[in-house]
């Protein structure tokens, strides 16, 4: 939802109506699920939502499928009165079996189709609809080869705007006036400081799992917290799942330690935006959002992908460890190496140094205005066609 949202917004943005009529005027509608948190994430950000039914086909019984299949011509059919009513230009999907009766509705009635892919390798709806797509937008090279020849366009991560602001960057991925170069993180760093209150003579590290945690992470980090507590200051998102139990492990921290350790339920979008500019190391699991807020952020990373969620997050974070910018630790192996990794990376100023340029290097503030961009083409060529 994040990325798509950040590319709405970017296209807002992009909107110049004008009298004579050669502005570019964007109207926008989100076709999502029944059931789904997405209408009201949408609808707060002033887009109209629509829902259509569909299903997963991929890893279920027999039965199921079958039940997902009716649901997807209905979703189709459904989503087919929409494109008629609406007459999209064009149509924006980022995966996840709810956008397989819109891609399909929309091809069927020659409405070019865009794919924003965030995860390095593809998932298997995206592989699928892929073969409808007119163009296919990636965040790394490496995903290429997963598509046709001259489909694919390199974009990075689409962020939201609330993380560029505390970046230095505007919503089209420009630097703001005074924040070039060393000085873009400054102001925010302390603002974080104070908002959390963090001392500024000691190093900080995030851990966070996404919006419900990392429960696997969590674990090992209240067994191991003293000892962590010793070298750092931390924030951790834990999540409302898990948010109990740690703060009741938690309530026999005493002393210094305990005001080194900032505990979180949740954090809102601006919140976690002064976290990331707070941080100097994060713990993370290896969503695809780590490849384009992390360096965002110029943010070194030990990265423990969720080990139920086949390979998709390996991937994510072999393409940060390849470039310097993270070290990946398999869950398994994360109550044995956790300590003496964060020993070694507090430590050594050099390797550090070198995992924040390696971040910084891949950052791509633009992403979310190339999509946009990529978007107004398309819908251009269609009328025009």
């Amino acid at each position: 939802m994040y990325p798509a949202l950040a590319v709405a917004a970017a296209l807002k943005a992009k909107a110049r109506p004008s009298k004579e009529g050669r502005g570019i005027e964007v109207e926008l509608l989100w076709i999502g699920s029944r059931c789904g948190p997405e209408r009201n994430l949408v609808t707060r950000e002033g887009i109209d939502f629509e829902a259509v039914p569909s299903g997963p086909l991929a890893g279920l019984g027999l039965g199921i499928r079958f039940v997902s299949a009716l649901k997807i011509i209905v979703g189709t059919i459904k989503a087919a009165a929409i494109v008629w009513r609406f007459r999209p230009q064009a149509l924006f999907i980022t995966g996840g079996w709810v956008t397989i009766p819109a891609a399909l509705a929309c091809w069927l009635s020659w409405v070019p189709v865009m794919i924003y892919t965030p995860d390095t390798e593809p998932g298997g709806t995206i592989r699928i609809l892929s073969r409808v797509a007119a163009r296919v937008g990636i965040n790394t090279a490496g995903a290429a080869r997963y598509y046709r020849p001259g489909q694919v366009v390199e974009t990075g991560y689409p962020l939201r705007a609330e993380l560029l602001l505390a970046a230095g960057y505007n919503i089209f991925g420009q630097p703001l006036p005074g924040k070039e170069g060393l000085s873009h993180l400054s102001g925010t760093r302390k603002q974080a400081q104070e908002y959390f209150n963090l001392s500024p003579d000691k190093s900080v590290l995030l851990i966070f799992g996404g919006s419900t945690g990392a429960r696997g992470i969590s674990r090992v980090v209240m067994e191991q917290l003293p000892q962590i507590l010793a070298s750092w200051q931390v924030l951790h998102l834990v999540g409302q799942r898990d948010w109990e139990w740690v703060k009741e492990s938690a309530g026999g921290l005493s002393g210094e330690a305990a005001g080194r350790y900032h505990p979180y339920e949740y954090l809102h979008s601006d919140e976690m935006a002064l976290a990331l500019a707070a941080a100097d190391l994060v713990i993370s699991r290896a969503g695809a959002s780590i490849l384009g807020e992390f360096p965002l952020f110029e943010l070194p990373a030990i990265l423990v992908p969720y080990p139920h969620a086949w390979r998709y997050q390996k991937t994510n974070a072999d393409v940060l460890a390849a470039r310097g910018a993270a070290v990946r630790v398999d869950e398994v192996n994360l109550q044995e190496e956790l300590l003496p990794l964060l020993e070694q990376l507090r430590g050594d100023v050099s390797r550090r140094k070198h995992m924040v340029a390696a971040s910084g290097a891949m950052k791509k503030p633009d992403a979310a205005a190339k999509l946009a961009d990529e978007l107004i083409d398309l819908a251009c060529r269609h009328v025009s066609s």
